[in-house]
């Protein structure tokens, strides 16, 4: 991977990234964006920490700080980074994270089981229609497969016997949170729960519809707040780190 870009897309769920696409597609139109991808091996063990140091390990190549971006599981990943490497990172934005980043779809479906018996095809059906509502972006069956894969293969610190708590709390360098007012999982109750954390260079947005994975659905609304935000830090701070943004001046939201 090139270590030239502007936005460090990042990854860990290989089996979801399809969701991704559009949004990055938007944004590669206006800035460089490379995106980094975790997957763990069939015999590993599930280890946010393990993607973590690997993360940090590509990152320390870097001679300056990046634009992280992530959204569920991967915004998880970019916010436990950016904690524990601040230095690397000059600012971060999150889709579909709680300000308890312990709640995640994969949460949501292990809730689920503990209350529904029935198989676990069915349930992840039923997810699904949560999940995307009536308007499934592929066939029930790719869907299920897709999430019995992130399942197996995603550092998720989930499972059917435990479900983890993780750090609240913002982070120091500036932060962007994005989110659904239709996410039956990241709820906006739990999406404005930032605000007690929020600084003054923070920025938090919803979009009105999507559910949980809105950026599949509405990527140019989307890439609009993100470009927006990481262009008023250009402003702000006269960083020079995004030259493709200098003649991009991005619509004001509503």
């Amino acid at each position: 991977m090139s270590l030239s870009f502007d936005v460090l897309w990042l990854n860990a769920s290989p089996s979801l990234k399809r969701f991704d696409q559009p949004l990055l597609r938007y944004l590669s139109e206006h800035l460089t964006v490379a995106r980094w991808e975790y997957s763990q091996a069939d015999d590993e063990a599930s280890s946010l920490e393990t993607a973590v140091e690997l993360l940090h390990d590509f990152l320390q190549c870097r001679q300056h700080p990046v634009h992280l971006a992530g959204h569920g599981l991967s915004g998880v990943l970019g916010l436990t980074y950016a904690r524990l490497y601040p230095e690397q990172v000059q600012s971060l934005t999150l889709l579909s994270v709680a300000a308890q980043p312990g709640i995640t779809w994969q949460a949501h479906y292990y809730v689920q089981r503990q209350l529904i018996a029935c198989s676990r095809q069915q349930l992840l059906a039923c997810v699904i229609r949560s999940l995307f509502g009536q308007q499934l972006p592929y066939g029930i069956k790719a869907l299920v497969t897709s999430l019995e894969r992130d399942l197996e293969e995603a550092p998720s610190p989930h499972s059917l016997f435990r479900l983890a708590h993780l750090p609240r709390g913002g982070v120091t360098m500036p932060l962007m949170v994005c989110g659904s007012k239709t996410d039956p999982v990241v709820h906006p109750p739990a999406l404005q729960e930032w605000l007690e954390c929020f600084k003054s260079d923070d920025a938090l947005w919803q979009c009105p519809d999507g559910r949980h994975f809105f950026h599949y659905f509405y990527p140019e609304a989307v890439g609009e707040q993100l470009l927006q935000f990481w262009r008023c830090l250009e402003e702000q701070h006269s960083v020079r780190s995004l030259p493709l943004l200098s003649n991009y001046c991005p619509a004001k939201p509503d």
